[in-house]
């Protein structure tokens, strides 16, 4: 559907609704397309708000389809004006600027709503990846989404997502855990949720803050096996692989690396399910110190067996059943 500029979004619609859609319908589609046939028009982008991933490095790693949304869009909400400038100049676009950031979303939230409401296209671009993922845009989406307004993503790089594929450790279930705190008290608490689950996990983590975290993390998770990528898709790009140990001492030594990081750790280790007497005995000794719904929790936990189970033998033990 086409949309001549200062068109509104409800008149838009009259022919029908493609909002985010007819975007993934732009330019040829070959395969329905006889021979000799002329290739069809690009179709104009449709009002919505769009979710445009950005390089993470490399700065050719961008889609076509990202770069013609950006070319339509009548404003591009961004962290850091500078740093999407350099972007666009790169591929000659110019177009409005607008800084979306944790500081001042709350005031500038209502206005790109407002755009929105009137049938305009926005842009939502964070300074390298996809947007919302460790940055901005939640709770506009959020919002756009209660108010029935177009949404649609440009999909493209993630660190997060490069990182797991080239770590080497198992990506076929995996949980992506952002920064850790930076306080050693609250990040092992962090780790400590984390260690059940039976994922490969992946966080961002700053340079001065790495060998500190690797060593919180083997001794709350234990030693697993890990990754840490660091200047993804650029001439430097590295990933080290060893035991969060051996990882976290390599780096003490070593002073902060530089560039952005990725950490991935592998899941916990498949231990073989305990037999009635072992699990009788690590339930006391949880329920000397617990109550029942707690106990069962923590044996369960560290056993992988189903709280269920857990939680009625416990009650057996403690004379409740």
């Amino acid at each position: 559907m086409s949309r001549r500029r200062g068109e509104s979004r409800t008149d838009a619609d009259k022919t029908g609704r493609t909002h985010a859609s007819s975007l993934a319908r732009n330019g040829d589609e070959p395969s329905q397309r006889g021979a000799g046939s002329k290739p069809q028009q690009p179709r104009e982008i449709a009002p919505a708000l769009y979710l445009v991933a950005t390089p993470i490095g490399n700065a050719e790693d961008i889609t076509l389809r990202a770069l013609a949304t950006l070319r339509a869009a009548d404003v591009i909400a961004c962290e850091d004006t500078r740093v999407t400038a350099k972007l666009l100049a790169r591929h000659g676009i110019e177009r409005p600027l607008l800084a979306y950031h944790d500081h001042n979303a709350e005031r500038m939230r209502p206005l790109l709503l407002e755009r929105l409401r009137r049938g305009e296209i926005v842009a939502l671009v964070s300074d390298a990846g996809t947007p919302l993922v460790s940055d901005p845009g939640f709770k506009l989406v959020r919002a756009a989404v209660a108010e029935g307004l177009a949404v649609g993503t440009l999909p493209g790089p993630s660190a997060a997502l490069a990182a797991l594929v080239l770590s080497g450790l198992p990506s076929d279930r995996f949980l992506f855990a952002g920064f850790l705190p930076a306080k050693q008290a609250g990040r092992r608490t962090a780790l400590a949720e984390l260690a059940p689950v039976r994922a490969s996990l992946v966080f961002f983590e700053s340079a001065p803050r790495l060998a500190e975290s690797l060593a919180d993390m083997a001794a709350v998770l234990g030693d697993r096996p890990a990754a840490v990528a660091r200047e993804l898709t650029k001439l430097y790009e590295e990933v080290r692989r060893g035991g969060l140990s051996e990882l976290a001492a390599r780096y003490a030594g070593e002073g902060p690396p530089r560039g952005e990081l990725v950490v991935v750790v592998g899941p916990p280790a498949e231990a073989p399910a305990p037999s009635a007497e072992a699990l009788d005995r690590q339930l006391e000794a949880a329920l000397a110190s617990m109550s029942v719904k707690d106990a069962s929790a923590a044996v369960a936990a560290a056993t992988g067996l189903s709280r269920r189970e857990v939680y009625a033998r416990a009650l057996l033990l403690a004379g409740r059943g």
